[in-house]
């Protein structure tokens, strides 16, 4: 909400999806902006509905009810004329809403629940690639109604919400996979567990081209731990050879969260 009205809505910059959308619609014709994210919400709170199920249909709506009431009911004092402090500091206020919304297990935004649907039904594209599509076409129709400037503007805002909500959703404790091959991965497995009180996971691999039978380290750290694996590795063994990949969630097993404050 003080994203919208604190940064956004004087400057005439938008946001991707659903609320961007309403932003549009409401800068080219007039409408209040509240009534146009409680009208175009609605079709995407039924999908959820039938997708996610009753318990995430009422938080969203309950979510996307108090957005608009704030926005039709609460004023905000508009906080600086700088284009450039507004995108980025917009971005994020609007990020943060929608990732503690998500947190929550509640969406701000529609968009998320139509990708997901139309990804179901094609064998092509992928949430990411219809929301980015979406997206696309929000930001050419902001370019001619709003002008060029105000959509570049309206692309930066968008990513600096998708970052917030992004380090709010996943955090610090993002996780991350590492792959560990070497002729000394004895030594480097006992090092991690002792070092870094990390759990591995032995593979049996045999070498495609040597033919030799090597012990694969598996181990899944948060993005903090990511250089301390890795360095403790090339210590023991320069030549070895690291896969360090992301992983989109991880839960039970032994994963220990890292202690971030004393």
């Amino acid at each position: 909400m003080f994203g919208l009205k604190g940064f956004l809505l004087s400057s005439h910059f938008i946001d991707g999806g659903v609320t961007g959308v309403s932003m549009l619609l409401s800068a080219v014709l007039g409408f209040p902006l509240w009534i146009l994210i409680l009208v175009i919400n609605v079709p995407f709170i039924a999908v959820g509905y039938r997708q996610m199920g009753r318990k995430f249909a009422i938080k969203s709506a309950l979510a996307i009810a108090g957005l608009a009431i704030v926005l039709a009911l609460v004023k905000f004092p508009d906080v600086t004329p700088d284009k450039l402090l507004t995108a980025v500091f917009g971005g994020f206020f609007i990020g943060a809403g929608i990732g503690l919304a998500v947190r929550g297990g509640a969406v701000l935004d529609g968009t998320e629940i139509a990708a997901l649907v139309v990804s179901k039904s094609s064998s092509v594209l992928r949430v990411g690639d219809v929301i980015l599509i979406l997206n696309i076409i929000i930001f050419g129709a902001a370019a001619f109604f709003l002008g060029v400037e105000a959509a570049m503007y309206s692309i930066l805002t968008y990513f600096a919400a998708s970052r917030t909500v992004d380090f709010l959703v996943h955090g610090l404790e993002e996780y991350t996979a590492i792959i560990i091959m070497s002729p000394q991965s004895d030594e480097i497995r006992r090092e991690i567990i002792r070092t870094l009180n990390r759990a591995v996971t032995v593979y049996n691999g045999r070498g495609g081209l040597t033919d030799q039978t090597q012990d694969i380290l598996y181990c899944v750290v948060t993005r903090l731990e990511i250089r301390g694996v890795t360095g403790l590795a090339k210590e023991i063994d320069r030549d070895a050879f690291v896969i360090v990949q992301s992983l989109a969630d991880a839960s039970g097993g032994v994963i220990k969260r890292p202690v971030l404050h004393a």
